[in-house]
């Protein structure tokens, strides 16, 4: 994968990220190289070693300005535990921006869906929100991940955790994630799906578990015919979404969940 020049070796000698640009000090953290086959040439990420609170996200955005570490929250209250457990495989991850989204959902959805489906739809169309209703995506990731943080039904045990990465769509490619390894081992062709999704929706990677990713929308769907077209979408990015996450098991009542939804979560098996 292609990589931008790594900062992170620098919270080595400054702890306190001062030398990132940050006005307030990082709390106490680790800088993780570690891999499933051994450790990684340069740090991987930087985790906090207490949990996230409130605000924590707002006071190291500064960090994507001045040296483009983007933040994420790590749950690591699974028994897979943090992210030093994660079989984390960052040299087996290409680049998103190689990827087409629309081909890659396409070749998901041949493999996921069955006879009585149709052909694969494409992608849909970006909402068109009211004036009133945009939100700025940076904005509404941070109050996301405020509200994450506050609520245990959601995140057993977030930690703030900052990646060096393009853009927040890249994150789990940035550090090798291998959470839907049983649906697609490149994690980097399901980022060029989350890189659409940015341009189109307003997404951004707030926060990722073991096998659990979970993403603030900006810009969701506001009429059913954009909700079906997104849902058919969400069916080949993660079909246990459907599958597992819904009564009926169809694509008609999860897009009514996604109407006006701020955030979407994606669950592997």
């Amino acid at each position: 994968m292609a990589t931008l020049p790594n900062p992170l070796p620098q919270l080595a000698a400054d702890p306190s990220g001062r030398v990132l640009g940050l006005e307030i000090p990082l709390p106490q953290g680790r800088l993780i190289d570690t891999t499933d086959e051994g450790p990684w040439h340069e740090p991987l990420l930087w985790c906090a070693d207490e949990p996230a609170a409130p605000g924590a996200w707002a006071a190291v955005q500064p960090a994507r300005r001045t040296a483009g570490l983007l933040p994420v929250l790590l749950d690591v209250g699974g028994a897979q535990g943090g992210p030093q457990e994660w079989e984390l495989l960052p040299g087996e991850m290409s680049y998103p921006g190689d990827h087409d989204a629309d081909e890659v959902l396409a070749e998901f959805w041949d493999a996921c869906a069955t006879t009585d489906d149709p052909d694969w739809p494409g992608l849909g169309k970006a909402p068109t929100p009211a004036p009133e209703a945009v939100t700025d995506p940076d904005v509404l990731a941070a109050e996301t991940a405020d509200a994450l943080v506050e609520d245990p039904a959601r995140l057993k045990d977030p930690r703030l955790a900052l990646v060096p990465a393009r853009r927040s769509a890249d994150i789990p490619a940035a550090i090798g994630w291998t959470g839907p390894t049983n649906h697609e081992n490149d994690v980097a062709r399901l980022c060029a799906v989350l890189r659409s999704w940015e341009d189109r929706f307003g997404i951004r990677v707030v926060a990722l578990a073991y096998d659990h990713l979970v993403l603030s929308v900006a810009t969701p769907p506001t009429t059913e015919a954009e909700a079906e077209a997104l849902a058919a979408e969400h069916f080949a990015f993660c079909p246990d979404n459907i599958w597992q996450g819904t009564a009926d098991g169809t694509r008609g009542s999860y897009a009514r969940t996604l109407l006006r939804e701020p955030l979407w979560s994606f669950w592997w098996d």
